[in-house]
């Protein structure tokens, strides 16, 4: 008797795979949204407390309670310019890859290394899940960033402290070369 390929025993199921371990999720450090100094508004500590919040229940509205803000006016802090940063820090506290800015368009308005020095980095941790601090970390890089930005406006200073669109032609000699008004 041969046996019948139509009835070929079925194999055995195969396990589960197991959970994977829980991922110790970091949150990036991020540049506040610059907006106007206002007593009622998204302050630098704001931000940092509806990102670690966002982190903690996943979801805006109770985030922008616990922060003191609404909810409509988080989504319009995440719309601004300048809030690539803050973009990515919100996409990371639900723990949806971050879609990356395009960089023509008005969300991604690049702050300048002056501000980005001074805002400094916001870094908000996260222990066992919860929200436990906030703290503002030094920016070098753009620090570093500015410093070059002035070196380059300092070069291309002329020498005679003229505006560049009135340099005179220089005045050509056998030893050397000499501008015009010195």
């Amino acid at each position: 008797m041969t046996p019948d390929p139509t009835s070929a025993p079925t194999p055995a199921p195969t396990p589960a795979p197991a959970p994977a371990p829980l991922r110790r999720r970091r949150l990036p450090a991020f540049h506040p949204v610059p907006v106007a100094p206002r007593a009622d508004g998204w302050t630098p500590l704001r931000q940092a407390h509806f990102i670690g919040f966002l982190a903690q229940t996943r979801s805006v509205a109770a985030a922008a309670r616990a922060a003191g803000m609404g909810r409509e006016c988080a989504y319009r802090l995440r719309k601004r310019a300048g809030a690539a940063g803050f973009a990515a820090a919100w996409d990371a506290a639900l723990g949806k890859p971050h879609i990356a800015v395009d960089l023509d368009s008005a969300k991604a308005t690049g702050l300048s290394p002056a501000y980005r020095y001074r805002a400094g980095l916001i870094q908000v941790r996260m222990h066992h899940g919860r929200y436990c601090a906030s703290y503002r970390k030094e920016d070098t890089n753009a620090l570093l960033e500015h410093l070059a930005q002035l070196d380059r406006h300092i070069r291309r200073r002329p020498v005679s402290g003229q505006p560049p669109e009135r340099l005179q032609p220089a005045a050509v000699s056998d030893q050397s070369v000499t501008f015009a008004g010195r």
